[in-house]
């Protein structure tokens, strides 16, 4: 072996022994790759929600000349805005955020290696959208999410175990597959709470212009999450009390907060009230307000108070108990965090109490909010996804409460928790096996009210027994729309779709299930790996 051949096969072999010997028995290098991982395998290369479809068109339109909304989808999407021109509705958050993975995706597609796939459902495009995107979120949130809970002064393996409990116990799983906005809404709203009680901690103020500004990031995202923002100064203002400060210095604190927080919220406030008067002329008026307006010129017989029709008590109490929507069916930690804080909430350090308190209240008030909204339900969703980034935002950490507090809380709780714990993976992996709109056109012909999470159970036995038309799954208003057929009658990961829509050559196919089942095999070496790695190592504390 020659010298130059021998220098770099030592400096490879001591890369790699240096990687494994130390990354790998670092606990948090395990979760990002577990996060990774997780949502590389969960991907069915789609978008998942008309919705994000239509804001990747207005981030195609950002960087082309195509416009943001075509002339055909009107009236049933889009505004004629200043200039004539039609534009949807949505904040410009998620549309910056595709931005790059847009601009790769697209100069992909046009390569000639592609040029038989074409633009075949699931597009090329899409598929670096959805995957760049999704991961990078996920890997984020485990990330920030874990320094979070390692600054409510959790051991590094009770951390651990809150950042699978979010990603494989809540319905953070199903939209890292199905890209709606939550995902990204939850990742700002952790970096939020999270810099920002680094400034309580600290007194710095970097983490504060960072929090503040993460925080800000939401508003362009969605208007509603002030309601995140003022959850996180409910958070730091109740650590303070539980914590016995004086009344003069939370005063004080309260003073420096808004001195730098306020400014870096009016920016952000700014620069979303300027996307709005550039798109509709307007600097007060919300997207809300405007396709009421357009809706009810189109169709007189809507109700005055359109979109906000609905009774109270319907929106209120059908995110709570309905068969459909409920929070506590589709995220059952919430019961678990219930549970636990009965049985000890005199236990909990003053930070968890404070996080409970404006987690707790922040979910209340996204219900509030959204339960005389005309589909307060959310629509098209897994659950009620107008609240579920607030119901995973209080129901993750009950994992790592019911492991600190095991042995106070005895053994009903203890195995009650296993029990919702089982539960709780069972239902998130069962929402990503099938395409989602599935049960809501079922429902058409079921009717209402019907208990989505086991009608989505009996459809994954149907499909293995091939029994679905004979159960009387599937229509034939289903099996008419060739896109639809194709969905209902595959798994939804890239693989079997590429396999079902049989565009893509035979090597494609093969190649993406190679991918796809490496990556399980990965993802169960990294878990086996992250067991071994926190059953002995308490981990430094992070700032």
């Amino acid at each position: 072996m020659s010298a130059p051949v021998a220098r770099r096969f030592a400096a490879c072999w001591f890369a790699r022994n240096w990687f494994t010997r130390k990354r790998l028995h670092d606990p948090l290098v395990l979760v990002c790759l577990v996060a990774g991982l997780s949502t590389f395998a969960a991907q069915s290369g789609e978008l998942g929600s008309a919705d994000t479809g239509q804001r990747l068109q207005t981030t195609h339109s950002f960087w082309t000349s195509e416009p943001a909304v075509y002339p055909e989808e009107y009236p049933e999407f889009g505004i004629y805005g200043r200039d004539g021109k039609l534009h949807d509705w949505y904040g410009m958050g998620q549309p910056v955020l595709m931005l790059p993975a847009d601009i790769v995706g697209t100069y992909l597609s046009e390569m000639q290696i592609f040029a038989r796939y074409d633009d075949t459902d699931p597009s090329v495009r899409d598929i670096v959208v959805s995957y760049s995107t999704n991961i990078l979120i996920s890997v984020l949130t485990a990330l920030i999410c874990f320094r979070f809970l390692r600054q409510l002064r959790f051991s590094t393996a009770e951390a651990v175990a809150g950042v699978l409990a979010l990603l494989f116990c809540t319905t953070h799983l199903h939209y890292a597959q199905n890209m709606m906005e939550n995902n990204y809404i939850l990742l700002l709203t952790f970096a939020g709470f999270s810099f920002q009680y680094e400034w309580l901690q600290t007194g710095s103020m970097r983490p504060l212009v960072i929090g503040s500004a993460a925080f800000g990031l939401n508003l362009l995202t969605r208007l509603t999450t002030g309601l995140d923002l003022l959850a996180g100064g409910i958070f730091l203002l109740l650590a303070l009390w539980f914590e016995g400060t004086h009344a003069k210095e939370i005063w004080l604190r309260a003073t420096r907060y808004m001195k730098v927080a306020l400014p870096v919220y009016a920016c952000f406030g700014l620069v979303d009230r300027w996307y709005q008067w550039h798109r509709f002329g307007s600097f007060f008026s919300t997207y809300v307000s405007l396709f009421a307006e357009k809706y009810k010129h189109l169709d007189p017989t809507l109700p005055a108070s359109y979109p906000w029709e609905t009774p109270f008590h319907v929106g209120f109490f059908g995110a709570l108990f309905t068969p459909e929507k409920s929070i506590f069916l589709f995220d059952p930690l919430l019961v678990l965090m219930i549970l636990v804080a009965v049985f000890a909430w005199k236990r909990f350090a003053p930070q968890v109490k404070a996080y409970l308190l404006a987690a707790t209240s922040l979910l209340l008030a996204y219900i509030c909010f959204y339960a005389r909204y005309t589909v307060w339900s959310g629509d098209f969703a897994w659950g009620d996804r107008y609240v579920s980034t607030a119901a995973q935002f209080l129901a993750f950490i009950s994992v790592p409460l019911l492991l600190r507090y095991r042995r106070q809380l005895g053994r009903f709780v203890w195995w009650s928790g296993m029990a919702l714990i089982s539960a709780s993976v069972l239902i998130q992996l069962a929402s990503i096996l099938f395409w989602v709109p599935l049960e809501i056109y079922q429902m058409e012909t079921l009717g209402h009210p019907t208990f989505v999470i086991g009608l989505r159970f009996k459809n994954i036995l149907a499909f293995i027994l091939d029994r679905m038309k004979p159960w009387g799954l599937v229509n034939d208003s289903m099996m008419q729309d060739q896109w639809d057929y194709v969905h209902i009658t595959a798994w939804n990961f890239l693989p079997f779709l590429l396999r079902r829509v049989g565009v893509a050559s035979a090597l494609a196919v093969r190649i993406a299930f190679v991918l796809w089942y490496a990556s399980l095999a990965a993802l169960t070496w990294v878990l086996a790996r992250l067991w071994r790695v926190t059953r002995h190592v308490a981990g430094p504390e992070i700032g």
